[in-house]
């Protein structure tokens, strides 16, 4: 059975009055400034550690403390948007992001503000959850994916931005826009919530946040990190079994094209973060260019390669599943194995617009392959973990990149 055999339509819903489509524009701008909020920090980490009166390699919490949050925050949202609607998902959300941003506002210490960042990303993550559950097709997932491409590569950029005019502590409250969406998507997609027919099963969900949180820490902490993921996924795993309609549905597990559809966007996404990091430090190595000219040959590069996503999204139904898969696999392979090989520098930035183009197009295609692998019911579910794997790709691929600017 193949990734294509499950690839159906969506089945018909039950009768009732149907919700109007929300405008795949207004699901764009509910889920992608988190991508935005995630790297808005990254050429201001100085001026933050400055204010914290700690080292910038301290003050990198920030980011772990937001790629933390927004991993384990996607599972437990998506549990809620089954369990509870659309419309307690969204609430929580924005609750969570005006929170968070206010303490991040304010905040004298940094483990304080590494609070707020984590509230603001699992909002965030509620935010992703409900607009991928509600686009349905390629095309329309294609726009949010790309999306997050674009404003991923504009965020450190804008925050830097942000911070000169301003201050800091506005760069980091970038994601808040995301709220101007909530009201159309409220009115045009709110539904009833879903019978909750068993109880919540807190235990799955607990054991799943720390194997998530093992796995994240996992770049930091190596060796305990990967210790903790052993002995967390053990008991996981008969949880599972002994539970298999839980929190972490046994049928998704099984499903072996749920599984590859995963398996393939955190590929996909370890090698995007990986080439993010490292294309930078090997023009840096081998070329005279400015640290300027690099920033903004690789911003051009990301957009171009989100650009490229978003047309595939379009052409997605016309060429096919299969084509589609092709094309991914192909830039997938060819995206490393170019950088790694190539003998000229300036081929490093369309590598640089590869890698986005295959992450972003890839996350498209596999989270509506993915979700329409479950029943109805589980499909909050399924893009929820589904999107936890992609997240675990941000984790993996910085570490992965460490290791080969330093074995250069």
């Amino acid at each position: 059975m193949s990734l294509l055999d499950h690839a159906r339509p969506l089945p018909a819903t039950p009768p009732g009055p149907e919700p109007r489509p929300v405008p795949v524009l207004w699901l764009a701008l509910l889920a992608s400034p988190v991508a935005a909020a995630a790297n808005s920090p990254v050429l201001i980490l100085g001026d933050i550690a400055d204010t914290f009166g700690v080292r910038t390699a301290t003050a990198t919490w920030l980011v772990t403390a937001f790629a933390w949050a927004v991993a384990v925050g996607t599972p437990l949202m998506a549990g809620l948007l089954r369990r509870r609607g659309l419309r307690a998902t969204l609430k929580l959300s924005a609750t969570l992001i005006v929170a968070g941003t206010a303490v991040v506002s304010v905040a004298p210490w940094l483990p304080l503000a590494m609070t707020g960042r984590a509230a603001q990303a699992a909002g965030g993550a509620g935010l992703v959850t409900a607009a991928m559950t509600l686009a349905g097709t390629v095309r329309r997932m294609g726009v949010i994916t790309a999306g997050f491409g674009m404003l991923g590569a504009v965020g450190p950029l804008l925050g830097s931005a942000i911070a000169d005019t301003a201050s800091w502590r506005f760069s980091l409250a970038v994601g808040a826009v995301a709220l101007l969406a909530l009201p159309v998507v409220a009115r045009r997609a709110d539904l009833p919530p879903p019978p909750r027919s068993t109880p919540f099963d807190a235990r799955g969900a607990a054991l799943l946040v720390l194997l998530a949180t093992s796995l994240v820490l996992l770049p930091r902490f190596p060796l305990p990190a990967a210790i903790a993921a052993l002995v967390v996924g053990v008991p996981l795993a008969l949880h599972v079994r002994a539970r298999p309609a839980g929190f972490v549905p046994q049928a998704l597990l099984r499903s072996r094209t749920f599984v590859l559809s995963t398996l393939l966007a955190c590929a996909f996404s370890t090698s995007y973060f990986t080439l993010l990091f490292t294309v930078p430090q090997l023009l840096r190595d081998r070329t005279d260019w400015s640290t300027a000219t690099i920033g903004t040959g690789q911003l051009v590069a990301l957009l171009a390669g989100s650009a490229l996503a978003m047309a595939m999204a379009v052409a997605a139904t016309r060429l096919g599943r299969p084509r589609v898969l092709a094309v991914l696999l192909t830039t997938g392979v060819l995206a490393p194995l170019a950088a790694s090989l190539t003998p000229w520098p300036s081929l490093l930035l369309p590598v640089a617009a590869l890698a986005v183009f295959t992450t972003s197009a890839g996350q498209a295609t596999l989270a509506v392959i993915a979700a329409q692998s479950a029943p109805a019911p589980q499909r909050p579910t399924a893009i929820g973990l589904f999107n936890l794997g992609y997240q675990l790709g941000g984790a993996f691929g910085p570490a992965i990149a460490a290791l080969v600017v330093l074995g250069a």
